[in-house]
């Protein structure tokens, strides 16, 4: 399986890498502990069985960051999509034959990870250490593609 991804300015990855430690510094569950090299902070457009080749990623993209929030047992930062990100990851959609329903163009979630598998006994602390979020604004500014089975990264 592949992803399409697209990475954070500097400000942003250090941000929410900032959200990490703090989860982990709590006792919580956080991609902090994930040390794979391939792992940082990404936004996810689709993901798909190969890689065919795709639209002009037209980046950088502005983008801002809102509140903490869980999809299922992932707790995430919500991530406002504005026209421009909205009209890339459709474009992206189109391009390749989609492996996940959930990243349709009417049911995709943009957001980025904080913990994968928050056990449930943990949601409510870590909601409520994140409470207070202040937005933060900055730019996707490069793409790239996870090979899951090769645990590799292609740039885009």
């Amino acid at each position: 399986m592949h992803t399409v991804e697209l990475l954070f300015d500097a400000a942003l990855e250090t941000s929410v890498r900032d959200l990490w430690q703090r989860l982990h510094a709590a006792g919580l569950r956080s991609l902090a502990a994930h040390t794979h090299a391939t792992n940082r902070p990404h936004l996810t457009l689709v993901t798909t069985g190969r890689l065919p080749a795709l639209p002009p990623l037209g980046l950088p993209v502005p983008v801002s960051l809102g509140p903490a929030a869980l999809l299922g047992r992932t707790l995430v930062r919500e991530v406002t999509a504005g026209p421009s990100l909205r009209r890339l990851q459709s474009a992206v959609w189109g391009a390749v034959v989609p492996a996940n329903p959930l990243h349709s163009p009417d049911r995709w979630t943009p957001h980025v990870s904080l913990a994968l598998n928050l056990p449930a006994a943990q949601h409510a602390a870590a909601l409520e250490l994140l409470r207070e979020l202040p937005p933060a604004h900055g730019e996707l500014v490069t793409g790239r593609s996870y090979d899951t089975e090769s645990r590799t990264v292609t740039d885009l």
